[in-house]
């Protein structure tokens, strides 16, 4: 497992395991299994609710848990200082953990026009070092620009949605200028690389699923990625990729995919 330095200094595994839309009955079974197959980040939030069985899964492993990087988010309607201090302290008590190492806020929801505020509560959360690292989720570079003219911490990561269909080059090279590692969601685009013949083709020459090759592009890309699954097989392959070595006629196949088109929200639109 490859791992990647933020820039206050600590270290994320470079793939982890995302839990959107997995049920919190499931939850505990689907993170025990990763760990247990040598994952060693998991990608949750108050959203998806299933912070609980998230927890229980760390619970029920016999890895350390400083051997596992936790991240969480807060959502939209909380934003603000004292609700998001509140909205963290639940999550935290769902997840039955002392810290988190990433806090993310999950939207910039600009229309509220909050989200500056509630960074400076996550700065505060960092500094009592019960969220080891902070950043953001869906933050267009001008959110960005706000936020680092009005607050005192640059966030380690933006999570931003990311796959062939939408490299997000522009959003890439802001967080390369300003040391933010960028992290993708909806790494396969729901589910769209997995049946697609260009994707299918590159497999075949590699002995690997489209879906291997896409994780493998990203981590060439130097994302962090953070594909969701829950069946056992798909979530011991996404894990079987680092003997990949794309080749130059590989990612310019993979590059020409791009449409930018989206399977979520615009930052913008969501609030």
């Amino acid at each position: 497992m490859k791992s990647l330095t933020l820039n206050d200094g600590y270290v994320i595994p470079q793939l982890g395991l995302g839990v959107y839309k997995i049920a919190d009955a499931l939850a505990a079974d689907t993170v025990q299994l990763a760990l247990e197959a040598g994952y060693r980040h998991v990608d949750t939030a108050a959203l998806y609710e299933n912070e609980v069985g998230v927890g229980q899964g760390f619970a029920r492993s016999s890895v350390p848990r400083g051997d596992v990087f936790v991240t969480t988010k807060v959502w939209n309607d909380r934003h603000g200082y004292d609700a998001t201090m509140t909205a963290f302290d639940e999550s935290l008590a769902k997840l039955g953990l002392d810290y988190v190492d990433l806090y993310l806020i999950h939207w910039p929801a600009p229309q509220q026009n909050r989200y500056v505020e509630t960074y400076r509560a996550l700065e505060a959360l960092r500094a009592d070092g019960r969220a080891r690292s902070i950043g953001v989720s869906n933050f267009h570079p001008r959110h960005l620009d706000r936020l680092l003219a009005e607050t005192e911490v640059v966030p380690v990561l933006n999570q931003v949605e990311l796959h062939p269909w939408l490299p997000q080059m522009e959003v890439r090279a802001y967080d390369t200028a300003h040391g933010i590692r960028t992290e993708a969601w909806s790494p396969l685009a729901r589910g769209r690389a997995i049946g697609h013949p260009i994707l299918k083709a590159i497999g075949a020459r590699h002995g690997k699923s489209a879906a291997q090759i896409v994780i493998a592009w990203h981590l060439a890309l130097g994302n962090i990625v953070i594909p969701k699954s829950v069946t056992p097989a798909r979530i011991r392959a996404n894990i079987d990729v680092f003997d990949i070595a794309l080749n130059a006629a590989d990612l310019a196949a993979i590059a020409a995919l791009e449409s930018g088109e989206r399977t979520g929200k615009d930052p913008d639109d969501l609030d």
